[in-house]
């Protein structure tokens, strides 16, 4: 096992982001934060010891270069956390929006592990979210449904390319959770269908068998449990974070 201590979180500044480098700094890690806006960046550096911080676009390709350029030392852990900013139904969605979408959560991904490749250890740890529309679409959200299911693929790749170098893939699908965004999606779906926000909101509740949806720091202690030496065994495999909304088998 690793005994690097460094983790690179792409996304650092959204909600699950956060909760990320939180949980991961609490685990005596130190954080190289990577987003497109200083003022977050300088929030989140303030806020919680033990974080630096790059300012990088993920959907250009530059970003890999500013990743490498701030790291000189063996990366424990390489997390993806950046939000989707594409919905619409196949119905409403600018078809352009799709490509838009997968440049952050597939090319994105990938800049990221161009970024950190060159640190990786054996037990070092690539961690993405990737949304459970990627395996059971709902008629309203074309766009992470789409891009997510490439996002499960994708990682199916990394796995089988570095899982031989001892570094293990792993993807959390969390689901819809109580995040800031999910309460402006909801917001938009209810304008849409001419809803009220609470009737929405209950609609994404009620998919859950546990009857609530998760939170941003309940899922950041899933990804705190891949520090685990044991978690190896987890590599290339899907951890469902989603209270009971995972509808199929395996």
């Amino acid at each position: 096992m690793t005994s690097a201590n460094l983790a690179v979180v792409v996304g650092a500044t959204g909600t699950i982001g956060r909760a990320v480098v939180r949980r991961l700094v609490g685990r005596d890690l130190q954080v190289l934060a990577v987003a497109r806006d200083r003022q977050r960046l300088d929030e989140l550096a303030a806020a919680v010891p033990g974080v630096r911080y790059v300012i990088a676009d993920i959907s250009d390709n530059a970003a890999s270069e500013a990743i490498a350029g701030a790291i000189d030392e063996p990366v424990r852990m390489a997390v993806f956390a950046a939000g989707l900013p594409v919905r619409g139904s196949v119905d409403t969605i600018d078809p352009s929006l799709l490509a838009v979408g997968a440049d952050i959560k597939l090319g994105g991904l990938l800049r990221l592990v161009n970024g950190v490749r060159d640190h990786l250890v054996r037990g070092s740890r690539i961690v993405t979210f990737a949304g459970s529309l990627g395996l059971e679409p709902r008629a309203g959200e074309a766009g992470p449904g789409v891009i997510n299911a490439g996002v499960f693929n994708l990682m199916r790749q990394f796995s089988l390319v570095y899982g031989p170098r001892g570094v293990t893939t792993h993807t959390i699908s969390p689901g819809p959770a109580d995040t800031p965004r999910l309460r402006r999606i909801v917001e938009a779906v209810a304008a849409e269908r001419g809803q009220t926000f609470d009737d929405v909101w209950a609609s994404y509740v009620a998919d859950n068998s546990l009857g609530r949806l998760p939170t941003a720091d309940e899922v950041s202690w899933g990804v705190s449990l891949l520090l685990e030496p044991e978690a190896d065994l987890l590599h290339g495999s899907v951890l469902y974070l989603d209270a009971g909304g995972h509808r199929g088998i395996g």
